[in-house]
This record gives C-alpha cells, structure tokens and sequence, in this order.
C-alpha cells in the first residue's frame, strides 16, 4: 500500500517534469483543488528541484499519518536518515503551532511506523521567507526542536547535516515503505478519525500480539446483524484490561452501524460526563478546522449538533424515555463503562431527590435494558466494561446487568466475553449469576481486548498496576524491571523535579498534566487542590500557551474528569487517602479537619479503583509524587506518607 500521493528517487524526481509530478499529487487528492494547495505544491516542486540536486535519495509528497489524520508534506531518506519536511510557503516567522507540528510527524514515525523504529528522524521546518536562524544538529535529532529553514539555506543546512552525522547502514527502501503501521492513537484522536471517514484497521494495531480492534468489532457486528435478521433482542458484554481499546471499539461500532444503515440510529452513550464533554468539543473543532482546510463553510454550531448525536450522555437518553412509553429511536446503543451503572438504591434517591418520583424501584440497568425492550422486532445493547474500575458510590457493576437479564428479561440472547467467567473477582463474583450466565449465555472469546493499547510503549503496564494494588510488591518489581526501559515510571518526594522531569519527557504536542485522587484533600498544602473543578475540555484540548491547559501543570484532574481519557506523561500526587502501612493498604476520609477511618469494603474498592484509574492514564511514562512531610500538621503523620513511599520503592520504582 502506498502511503504517499507521489515518490521516486531523487535522481528519477529532478529528470520529471514538474507538470507531471503536480499531475499525479492533483489525481490524488480526494477533495476540490483550491489555488492555495496548487500554488504550495508547484512552489515545492520548483524549490526541491533546486535543492536536491546532487543528493542521492528518495523523496516522498504527501505521506499520509492515519492516527492523526494528517499527510506530511515531504520526506527524504538519505543513506540512514529519515528528513521530515514541513513547508510553510510564504510565512515570515517559525511558528510554535508548525514546529509542534512537524515535530509530531515525527514522534508518529519514530512511535508507530515499524520501519523507521530505532531510526534517525530528523524534522525540517521550511518558512520561505523566514530569517536566517542558527540551528543545533544534535537537539534536532532528539526531536527537541526542528532544524529552521528558508527559501536561501535549505541546501546549506541540509549539507551540514549530512557532513555531520556518521553513516551506519542505509536504510533499505522497498523494506521501509512494506513496514507495517501500528498505530495506537489516543481515543480523542480515534474518535475524530473515526469520524472523518477512516476505519478501525487503519487507525489501530493489528499486530498478532493483540486480540485486534477489527476482530472485536466484525464479532459485534456479526451479534447486531443476527439480531436484525432474527428478529431477537440481543446484549453483549466486551471486556477489556484498562486502555485496551474498549471505548475504541464501541466508537467504531456506533459509527460503523450508522454508515451501514442510518435507520439503527447507532449511538455511543457515556455516563462519564467529562469523556463526553471532552469527545464532542474534539469532534466539534477538529470538523470545523477540516472544513476550514478544505475551504468549506461549517458554522459551529452545526458541528456541535452532529456530534452531540453521536456521542450522548447516557443520563440524558435514561431522562428522555422517562417521559414516554414508546420504543427510542436506537436499535442499536452502546453504553460505555457500563459498569459505572446505578443500583436500585442509587437511581431510586436520584429520581426521588431530583426528578421527584416516589416509587421507582429500578437499577439503571434494569431500567435501560427495559427503554430497549419496547422495540416490538429487534435490537441490541454493547455494554463496554471496565474490570475492577467502579469509583462512584452506587455503581453496580456487571452484577446488576446479570441480574435483571435473569430476573426481567430471560428471553434476551446473551454473550459475553470468556474473561467474565475466569476472573471472577474482576468482574462477576457471584456464583449464581456465573452459572446463569454459562447455561443461558453464549461465551464469545473475541469479546475480550486483553493488550493495553494506552501505554503503547509497554503491553505490561496494567499488570504492573494490579500487583502493585494487590500488595504484591516482589511480582511489580519484576514486570518493572522488564519494562522500565520503554516505559519509566518514576518516584519522587520533590514536585518541582516531577514538573521538570514530565517537561523534559514530552516532546510536540505530546500532553502531560498532574493527576491526583478526589480524595487527597491534604495534597493542598503543596498546591494541588483536588477540589477546584476544572474544565475538562480545556485541559484536554487546549494548547500549550494556555494556563486552563494540562501543559501549564496548575490545574489537577481527578479520577472523574479522567477516566475513559488518557495522556502521555503524568504526575501522579499521591495523598494519604490511601496509605501503606502494617504490609497492607489503608483508607481513610478526610472530613471537616481530620482523617477516619473507611471500615466499609465498598467504599474500600471505590478508592483502591480511583488510584487504578489514575496510574493507568499515561501512555508513555510517569511520576508518583508523595509529599515528603514533618510531624508538623497533623493532618499530615509523616509516617503514612513515608511507609508508602517506601512501599512504592518496594515495588520497583527509579528514584529521582
């Protein structure tokens, strides 16, 4: 598959007319051909044709980057070396936005594309009518900054380049451009691909290492067509180790039904408020901007409209059918997290307290599978879940879906992913409902998403966690140990090295942001205050000059504004909510000015998932930050903060 719209040698390239060269980029390109994109390529064209000559090489135009939906502009390989070429035709200045920009192109290369793995990737900025600029070989190379360009001083700094570095073993062409793409984009960078028109296959792994997205997804389709052809109600249960790519999938189906037949009126429902707020804004920017790029209109507001039908707040479809008897518009829905589903006692309060109904006496799945249940033919509910990450007091789990199938609705087909059976304390843990659900159920091996896809860098990540959680230190040592190379988790008593070091990590646009437990209350005597609220699509779209963004490091996201969300490096700031001490975990409260004692095993797991959710929400490494304290306050024993960190180190954990 060719991922570029034109490449040749450079010998081959120089001898071509330009005409015929800005032919075939024309006949590429899948949209109308404004002047501004013709004028930029013949301007290309004519400035590489001065440049290249007497480099041997190839030269590629407009090589496409699926995970970010994008194409660069050129890339040259020269004996060893991958150049990245960004133009800017006609700009007077280097601008952070580009230099980011290119610099990502690069990362995405170096991260996801098997044949430049381990390879010197070099990024070039060219703005034509920018100043001469002195430029660092070496910080170039380690992707800290581009090498700056214009019309004059292309071939100088190229020459330079080329003089300075030593040649090892040419990169072998046919090899590099047959090199698999492995693509593992952030879920806001899925759903804007998704989106845009792309497929699951080209914006994920598929790899033979991981049970992949497109099987999972051909599976589902396969339940939602048997429903549809048969006239039958169907469910199904997709689970997944946390960052494997469940909201991924039930994305992708959603989208894949819709474009398949509008009338299913497929929708993504999420109760994590931030996710949705996060997933809308993105789509709604991202479609603006491409308009935009095509030279299209697309009022706002329009774009906003699209992708809040799309992607909806689970709360908002349960209020809407409370007021009607009649069968929703979606046959086909899928609730993300659905084990964050209330209990009866939970939803009960709610309607009572908030929508003033007295004698509810539903769980929320019960309830929503009951909405589903008035279609008088068919449809079909994918419940996407999470093991072990209910962080709300009154989630149910998967126990209370079980329940009501087997209590309310035992007609309906169920299938349900083989993990549910064998990890029976991660997921269903009662007897009963097991052996309900084995005799009426059908197991379905490819409903299972067992690699994590977030910390691409390591698949071990997630069990690093568990044992970490479970109080196994010697077993988190030793996955630490085989994986801190790629992915470096890091402890530290000092936040001002946690900032500099996750600054020092990331490298374009790639995102850091301090993370930290609604509960660390006493995390505010170092700045960090878990209880101002943020703005979760700020700080998980805005761009680094921005102080409302994660970037600036100032404001903190809990485990509710980050769940189901990820980014590439975090501060973890680690309060004594939950401490180690007599070779266990404690948990506590903090409630008007003193610490008690949480006795309830509830509330235990609730805590115990909230720290799982935030040291499972960094894709390339992070920092746990514990506080080093005196005896000074007492709402602050050092103790309890020094037995954690001692555990932590335990553990494995390099010490910075």
């Amino acid at each position: 598959m060719k991922r570029s719209y034109y490449q040749n040698t450079t010998q081959f390239f120089l001898a071509e007319d330009k005409n015929s060269i800005f032919g075939q980029l024309a006949k590429k390109h899948q949209h109308d051909l404004e002047d501004q994109q013709k004028n930029a390529w013949l301007k290309q064209i004519d400035f590489l044709k001065t440049w290249l000559k007497n480099i041997d090489g190839v030269i590629y135009f407009e090589f496409s980057i699926p995970r970010m939906g994008k194409r660069v502009d050129n890339i040259l390989i020269i004996k060893n070396l991958i150049f990245v070429i960004e133009f800017k035709v006609g700009d007077t200045q280097y601008t952070k936005d580009a230099q980011y920009q290119t610099i990502d192109y690069c990362l995405d290369l170096l991260n996801f594309h098997e044949g430049s793995h381990g390879k010197t990737i070099i990024p070039i900025l060219v703005a034509t009518k920018a100043p001469n600029i002195l430029n660092e070989i070496h910080s170039a190379m380690r992707l800290d900054n581009c090498i700056l360009c214009n019309s004059e001083n292309f071939d100088i700094n190229l020459k330079s380049i080329l003089e300075n570095i030593t040649v090892t073993q040419n990169i072998n062409i046919s090899d590099w451009e047959n090199s698999t793409y492995k693509p593992t984009p952030t879920i806001i960078e899925a759903a804007q691909a998704l989106y845009k028109g792309h497929n699951v296959q080209e914006i994920s792994r598929n790899d033979s290492g991981a049970i992949n997205l497109s099987r999972t997804s051909k599976a589902i389709n396969s339940i939602i067509e048997a429903a549809k052809i048969n006239k039958q109600k169907s469910i199904c249960f997709l689970t997944g180790v946390p960052g494997a790519g469940k909201t991924l999938a039930g994305l992708n189906i959603a989208n894949e039904r819709l474009k398949a037949d509008e009338t299913e009126h497929s929708v993504f429902l999420s109760g994590n408020g931030p996710l949705v707020d996060v997933l809308r804004e993105a789509l709604t920017r991202d479609s603006v901007q491409t308009a935009k790029d095509n030279g299209e209109k697309l009022k706002r507001t329009d774009a906003e409209r699209k992708a809040k039908a799309f992607i909806q707040n689970i709360h908002h479809f349960r209020d809407d059918n409370l007021n009607t008897d009649k069968a929703p518009t979606e046959k086909v829905v899928v609730f993300d997290e659905a084990q964050r589903a209330w209990q009866k006692e939970q939803v009960s309060k709610f309607m009572k307290t908030k929508k003033g109904i007295d004698d509810f006496e539903m769980s929320e799945p019960e309830y929503l599978i009951s909405v589903m249940n008035r279609h008088e033919d068919w449809c079909t509910i994918v419940c996407l879940i999470g093991g072990g990450q209910e962080i709300n007091t009154g989630e149910a789990g998967v126990s209370e879906w079980i329940n009501s199938l087997k209590h309310k609705y035992p007609n309906w087909n169920v299938y349900y992913s083989d993990k549910i059976l064998s990890e029976k304390t991660t997921y269903l843990n009662d007897k009963l409902l097991l052996d309900w659900l084995q005799i009426n159920g059908t197991k379905e091996a490819d409903l299972h998403l067992a690699v994590s896809l977030r910390s691409f860098r390591s698949e071990k990540i997630a069990s690093f966690i568990q044992n970490l959680l479970e109080n196994e230190p010697n077993k988190a040592k030793e996955i630490l140990d085989t994986v801190k190379t790629n992915y470096p988790i890091l402890l530290t008593r000092d936040l001002s090295k946690a900032k500099k070091w996750i600054k020092q990590q990331a490298k374009g646009t790639e995102r850091i942001g301090i993370v930290a437990s609604s509960g660390g209350r006493r995390l505010r005597a170092e700045g960090i205050n878990v209880k101002n609220e943020i703005e979760p699509s700020n700080w998980f779209l805005n761009q680094q000059n921005d102080v409302r963004s994660s970037y600036y490091l100032e404001e903190v996201a809990t485990e509710f504004d980050i769940q189901g969300l990820e980014i590439d490096f975090t501060c973890v700031a680690w309060d004594i909510n939950l401490f180690h001490g007599n070779n266990q975990w404690n948990y506590q409260n903090f409630k008007g000015s003193k610490w008690q004692k949480i006795n309830q095993d509830s509330a235990k797991n609730y805590l115990l998932n909230s720290y799982r959710v935030l040291l499972t929400r960094a894709r390339q490494g992070m920092i746990i930050f514990v506080p080093a304290v005196d005896d000074l306050d007492e709402t602050r024993p050092k103790k309890y903060y020094d037995e954690t960190y001692e555990y932590l180190k335990q553990c494995g954990l390099i010490i910075l």
